[in-house]
C-alpha cells in the first residue's frame, strides 16, 4: 500500500471500533457521520487526496526505499538542504489548503515519527529490539500513510500522584505488568488533538523519576492502533457546524481534543521504543531533534495562518472604507512585518540546516524557536486587531436562514455594504467573528498560545539552543578592559 485517498482515510477510520464518548453517550456507527466529527474528517480527505492527485503527486510525494511506491513527503528523512526545501514545499502545499488551521493536520505527526527514526540508533545500547520496533514502525506508518495522533501531557492529579503516592498507588501513567505478548499500561493523557479521527495514537509521557527501583515503569514509549481493547476516549464539547456559512471555519477546521483513558491495556512489544530508563526519553528527543524538525512544519505553517489573517483584515477595512487610515496602514505594516520576520526565519533555518551525527540534515534550530516565541504572542495581537475593526459588527451578524426567510429583504436593505450584498457583507462579519468572539476562535487563541508548551518551555528551549552566550559575554568584558 502506499498513499492513500481520501476515500480510503475515510473508510479507515469509519471501520475503526473506537470507544469514544460524546456528551455523556458512547458514539455509535461511522464517525465521519458525526457532526462533531463530519467537517474535519472530510477537509482531511481533501487532503489525502491532493496528494494523489497528478498536478501535485511530483511535489507531496516521493518513491519508498523499501517498496518503490509513492509515500508522503513529509515522512522523508532529510539528507541535504534539498530535501528540506521539498518536504517545505509539501508542507506548504496542505497548509495553503487548510490555511493554517489545522495545528495537527498529518504532516505534524509524520514528521515526529520521522524525526524520532533519524535516532533510533541511540535505543541500540538501551535494547537492540527497541531500535528494530522503531525503525520498523516508521516504515509501516510510511508506506501505509498511516494517520497519527499522540499523547504526552497528563492531568494534573496524575503528576500529583507521581510525586505524592506510592508507586503501587499511583495513578500516573506507568508499566504495570509485562507478559509474552508485551507490557500492560494503565493511565490518563489529556489534549490528544485528533484522537478520534486518527487511526494510530504515539505515546510518550514526561517520566517521572523513581529512587527505588532499577527499572523506571514510568518511563515509556509507545504506538498503538486508537481502538484496542481498554482505550477510552472522552471529548471536550464540540465547537463544529454544518453549515459553511455561518461558521466557516469550524464547519471545517474544528480538530477535537480528547481525554485517553488506557485502563490495562495491552501495547505489543514490537510497538515499545523504550521503556524503564528515563534517560533515553530525554536522549531520543533531544538526539533527533524532534522540536527542530516540528518547528519547521509549524513555521510553515505560522506563515500561511498570518497570511490569512492579514487577507482578513484588510477585506475587513476595505468592506468599512477604513482601509487607507493611518491606525489601519499602522497595523497592516505590523502584520507584514511579522509575516517577512517568520519567512525569513524559516529560510534561515533552511540555509543554516547542517549534518547531525546520524547523517541526516536538520534546520538551523534559533530561527525556528525564535519563530514559536514569536508567534505564541503575535497571535494574539492579530485575533485583537480583528475584534477592534469588527467592532459592534461581530455581534450584530444574522444567520444564513434569516437570510431565505420572510425577514430577507430587510436584511437586505439595511445590512448591504457601500459596494456589496447583505449576503457578502454578512459572510465576512461571520468569518471575522469565528475568529474573534467565538467558542471556536478562543480554542484557536488558546490552542497557538501553548501550542509548543508554556511561556516559560519555549524560552528555555531558545535560550538552551543559543550556542553564543559566552561568547557575547566576552566580546563585552575584551571591550570594557580595551586599553585605548
Amino acid at each position: 500500500m502506499a498513499i492513500k485517498s481520501g476515500k480510503q482515510y475515510i473508510e479507515q477510520i469509519d471501520q475503526q471500533n473506537i470507544d469514544i464518548w460524546y456528551k455523556g453517550s458512547r458514539i455509535e456507527g461511522p464517525l465521519s457521520e458525526h457532526p462533531a466529527f463530519r467537517g474535519l474528517i472530510q477537509t482531511q480527505a481533501d487532503l489525502y487526496d491532493m496528494q494523489c492527485d497528478a498536478r501535485y503527486i511530483e511535489q507531496m510525494t516521493y518513491l519508498s526505499p523499501d517498496t518503490g511506491e509513492r509515500v508522503g513527503l513529509s515522512f522523508l528523512p532529510p539528507r541535504n538542504v534539498e530535501d528540506l526545501q521539498k518536504r517545505r514545499t509539501m508542507m506548504e502545499l496542505w497548509s495553503n489548503r487548510h490555511h493554517g488551521f489545522l495545528g495537527r493536520a498529518p504532516d505534524y505527526m509524520n514528521t515526529a515519527i520521522m524525526s524520532l527514526y533519524t535516532a533510533a540508533d541511540i535505543l541500540e545500547e538501551h535494547n537492540p529490539k527497541y531500535a528494530e520496533n522503531l525503525r520498523n514502525y516508521y516504515k509501516y506508518c510510511r508506506d501505509h500513510d498511516i494517520t497519527l495522533s499522540h499523547a504526552f501531557i497528563q492531568p494534573y492529579s496524575c503528576k500529583l500522584s507521581a510525586q505524592q503516592d506510592t508507586e503501587e498507588d499511583s495513578i500516573a501513567a506507568k508499566v504495570i505488568e509485562i507478559n509474552d505478548e508485551g507490557m500492560i499500561v494503565s493511565g490518563a493523557f489529556m489534549m490528544a488533538t485528533q484522537g478520534a479521527t486518527c487511526e494510530e495514537i504515539l505515546v510518550f509521557p514526561t517520566p517521572a523519576p523513581t529512587m527505588c527501583r532499577d527499572v523506571n515503569p514510568y518511563a515509556f514509549a509507545f504506538a498503538v492502533p486508537n481502538d484496542l481493547p481498554g482505550m477510552t476516549f472522552i471529548c471536550r464539547e464540540s465547537y463544529g457546524a454544518s453549515s459553511t456559512y455561518d461558521y466557516p471555519l469550524s464547519a471545517r477546521y474544528e480538530e477535537m481534543d480528547t481525554l485517553v483513558i488506557f485502563d490495562r491495556v495491552l501495547v505489543p512489544h514490537e510497538r515499545v521504543f523504550y521503556y524503564g530508563d528515563e534517560a533515553y526519553a530525554g536522549r531520543l528527543f533531544s538526539e533527533s531533534h524532534f522540536h527542530t524538525h516540528i518547528a519547521h512544519q509549524m513555521t510553515i505553517r505560522f506563515i500561511v495562518k498570518t497570511e490569512f489573517m492579514l487577507g482578513l483584515l484588510e477585506s475587513l477595512a476595505d468592506e468599512q472604507n477604513v482601509g487607507l487610515e493611518p491606525h489601519m496602514i499602522m497595523n497592516v505594516s505590523k502584520i507584514i512585518t511579522f509575516l517577512e520576520t517568520f519567512k525569513a526565519l524559516r529560510l534561515a533555518s533552511e540555509q543554516g540546516a547542517s549534518e547531525d551525527k546520524f547523517g541526516y540534515f536538520v534546520p538551523a534550530a534559533s530561527p525556528l524557536f525564535a519563530s514559536s516565541l514569536l508567534f505564541s504572542k503575535f497571535y494574539t495581537e492579530m485575533v485583537e486587531m480583528i475584534q477592534l475593526l469588527g467592532s459592534s459588527g461581530l455581534i450584530m451578524i444574522p444567520s444564513e436562514l434569516d437570510l431565505h426567510s420572510d425577514s430577507g429583504p430587510y436584511l437586505n436593505q439595511y445590512l448591504k455594504g457601500t459596494t456589496t450584498e447583505a449576503r457578502e457583507r454578512l459572510a465576512l462579519f461571520r468569518l471575522s467573528w469565528e475568529l474573534g468572539a467565538s467558542s471556536f476562535g478562543g480554542r484557536q487563541t488558546q490552542f497557538e498560545r501553548f501550542f509548543f508548551g508554556n511561556a516559560q518551555t519555549v524560552a528555555y528551549r531558545m535560550y538552551n539552543h543559543f550556542d553564543q552566550h559566552d561568547q557575547l559575554q566576552s566580546r563585552i568584558t575584551d571591550f570594557i578592559n580595551k586599553k585605548q
